[in-house]
């Protein structure tokens, strides 16, 4: 298995380390795509929940900006136009019409275009720890505008709770805390591009606007396995046209003990497993990737 740290673990601040945030991966549960809208975006509807597990950020108050990236998935990773910067860059011109200042350490531990929305969650993280570490009173709904200028899927980050998502996943209808789901990710280290999924679904043209959702309760595990069974993910099947070891991946994990739904994350290409509980999970992980080197396996919490 892949090494990375504990799932939510967290380290103590280093001496003179002002915050320290996890950007934690998010999780598409269900994703229905509703159509093709006129200006080329998709209308969707999402369950997203996040895991205790992600990116770690830290930021130093003080002196011009700068911004480190290292950990497991750092080789890659475009420093230039990170979306860190681009959230510092935003807080600081809708702040204090400035410039960003201080230093950035981001600990790359989120595979890259994994379908997990790792820079959408530094870009939040950036936005929490910017407001936090200069006594801003704004809400985390306050910096929702400047998180959407960001990308579609900041916002919600932002936030890191479980929510409905809709539009083009910024508008976010949010959901009573649910009971932590034990999962495990995988993912096969293999590039898969989601405006590539999104060509290969070819969605018939949005005609009239979606209902609003049905916000559901989740009183348990079971609770919310039954609503993702009841609803899909749109776009695994053209995902798994595109990339047949998502196929391979998913009959993996529906076939490890405890399993309970097995499906695509958003676009691909990490696939989740959704497991009875966290000893049958962690041990899914450790056989998972002990049987498959190659592929990148992280057991976690959904919530």
């Amino acid at each position: 298995m892949t090494s990375a740290p504990a799932a939510g673990a967290q380290h103590a601040p280093e001496r003179g380390l002002a915050h320290v945030e996890l950007a934690r991966a998010k999780v598409n549960l269900t994703l229905e795509i509703r159509g093709k809208r006129a200006d080329g975006y998709h209308e969707l509807e999402s369950l997203v929940l996040f895991a205790d597990f992600g990116d770690r950020l830290e930021y130093r108050v003080g002196g011009p900006f700068s911004l480190s990236i290292e950990g497991p998935f750092a080789l890659g990773l475009d420093r230039g136009g990170n979306l860190v910067e681009r959230a510092a860059l935003a807080y600081a011109q809708q702040h204090r019409g400035g410039e960003p200042s201080g230093a950035f350490r981001l600990i790359k531990n989120i595979p890259v275009a994994a379908g997990l929305g790792g820079g959408s969650a530094d870009a939040a993280a950036a936005f929490r720890l910017l407001a936090a570490a200069q006594g801003a009173a704004d809400s985390l709904e306050a910096m929702i505008p400047a998180a959407h200028s960001i990308g579609a899927d900041v916002p919600c980050c932002l936030l890191s709770n479980a929510a409905i998502m809709t539009g083009i996943g910024e508008v976010l209808h949010p959901l009573a805390p649910i009971a932590p789901l034990p999962a495990v990710l995988v993912n096969p280290m293999l590039p898969l591009a989601t405006r590539d999924v999104f060509a290969a679904l070819e969605a018939a043209p949005l005609t009239e606007a979606p209902p609003a959702p049905d916000l559901p309760k989740f009183a348990g595990i079971a609770d919310t396995v039954a609503y993702a069974r009841k609803r899909a993910n749109h776009l695994e099947s053209p995902a798994r046209r595109l990339l047949p070891v998502i196929g391979d991946i998913l009959a993996v994990l529906d076939a490890a003990p405890g399993a309970l739904l097995a499906r695509l994350s958003g676009s691909g290409p990490t696939c989740y497993g959704i497991f009875s509980n966290r000893d049958d999970a962690n041990a899914a992980a450790a056989s998972i990737g002990q049987e498959y080197p190659g592929w990148w396996v992280q057991p976690v919490n959904l919530s």
